[in-house]
């Protein structure tokens, strides 16, 4: 049993009917780019998420170049975030020609300590970049707070946290602006790339759909501001609105496969996952803790388990980003955290059998060590 399976063909079989007859819709209609496939998934997306804009585009990586383009965020300019996350978060920060700033992690729930942001702070700071880790929400309130009172713009990452909410807010609803990522994996998933940026800001809105569109402001091939080609495929767009009806149900279903791991691993060493106050977790990944990590993972080889790590190599210390000149001990707890963090398998189609084998080899391996 392998976690790269994620679940893509059981769900397949599952909503197979409603997924071809989306994409026969698209392929009949002769409207292959930017039609009505992409307008309503805006529109039902950005209703969802209690905003007023939804722009698709290519992926998510792009949602967060295009948000940060769209916020004015650019060359000169640092961006505060972390470095446990998923590499694109970063890598999307540097392509608009910003610095990246990292500040460590809370050791409890492994998001922004939101705490460090204000000593942080430089007269070139201009964004704060929280990221929505694993399924729920950095603490808002008070990073807002700071952001107001420093006159900074907040994009949220929500790539992980579709329909997680902190406080009865949704997740992408309390920023400037919020990137989302759509790949297969993610909470709401196309079957390819794909992404959204959302915000209810009306000139942010305009300048995101110039941006997807090479810097174009209607069709006319007149360039106001050099852009992207970075459109949401309408394919995915068609596949994407017959599942969001289905989000909060998928959404169910990984909050009952978490709670059936946490009643397995109550009283052991394992450490499971910590919902912080005001959160409403979407348990994009299961991440559960152990001072001898490696050792389980080698350990579940014999059972033909083979796990994740989100994410072994924190950014800061990857070698494309030395440039930046961190060290392992500037961020001790993403860093310590990285050799300690591994994912059990999570996702809505994972059956109570197969959840239950899981169990069944991580208790035998704990019993081993």
């Amino acid at each position: 049993m392998t976690q790269h399976v994620w679940g893509y063909l059981p769900e397949y079989e599952k909503e197979r009917a409603d997924i071809l007859d989306a994409v026969d819709t698209v392929f009949s209609s002769g409207q292959l780019v930017l039609g009505k496939s992409v307008r309503g998934f805006e529109q039902e997306f950005a209703a969802y998420h209690d905003v007023a804009h939804c722009v698709g585009v290519d992926n998510g990586t792009n949602a967060i170049v295009l948000g940060l383009r769209a916020l004015g965020i650019g060359p000169g300019d640092e961006v505060i975030t972390v470095s446990n996350t998923a590499a694109p978060t970063v890598v999307a920060i540097n392509a608009v020609g910003a610095t990246p700033v990292f500040v460590d992690i809370h050791p409890d729930t492994y998001l922004m300590d939101v705490d460090q942001v204000a000593a942080a702070l430089t007269p070139r700071t201009r964004c704060l970049l929280p990221v929505h880790l694993y399924g729920q929400c950095v603490d808002m309130a008070p990073l807002q707070e700071l952001a107001d009172k420093h006159g900074l713009l907040v994009l949220e990452d929500c790539a992980q946290a579709h329909g997680a909410r902190h406080h009865g807010r949704i997740a992408g609803s309390m920023g400037n602006a919020a990137a989302f990522s759509f790949y297969p994996t993610k909470v709401l998933g196309a079957y390819g790339d794909a992404g959204a940026t959302v915000t209810d800001d009306a000139d942010v809105d305009a300048r995101l759909r110039r941006l997807r569109f090479y810097g174009m402001e209607d069709r006319y091939y007149v360039v106001e501001t050099p852009g992207y080609n970075s459109r949401l495929d309408e394919v995915q767009a068609a596949i994407l609105r017959t599942k969001l009806p289905r989000l909060n149900d998928y959404i169910a279903r990984r909050r009952a496969i978490a709670d059936r791991y946490a009643e397995a691993f109550d009283g052991t060493a394992l450490l499971t996952p910590r919902t912080a106050p005001g959160n409403e977790h979407v348990y994009y990944v299961y991440v559960v803790r152990h001072p001898q990590r490696d050792r389980i993972i080698e350990g579940l080889k014999a059972h033909d388990i083979a796990l994740n790590i989100s994410y072994p190599w924190p950014v800061h210390i990857q070698k494309g980003f030395d440039h930046l000149g961190y060290g392992k001990d500037d961020l001790p707890v993403t860093t310590r955290l990285a050799d300690e963090i591994f994912s059990l398998p999570m996702y809505p189609s994972l059956s109570d059998a197969e959840q239950e084998r899981v169990i069944d080899a991580v208790s035998d391996v704990l019993g081993r060590l």
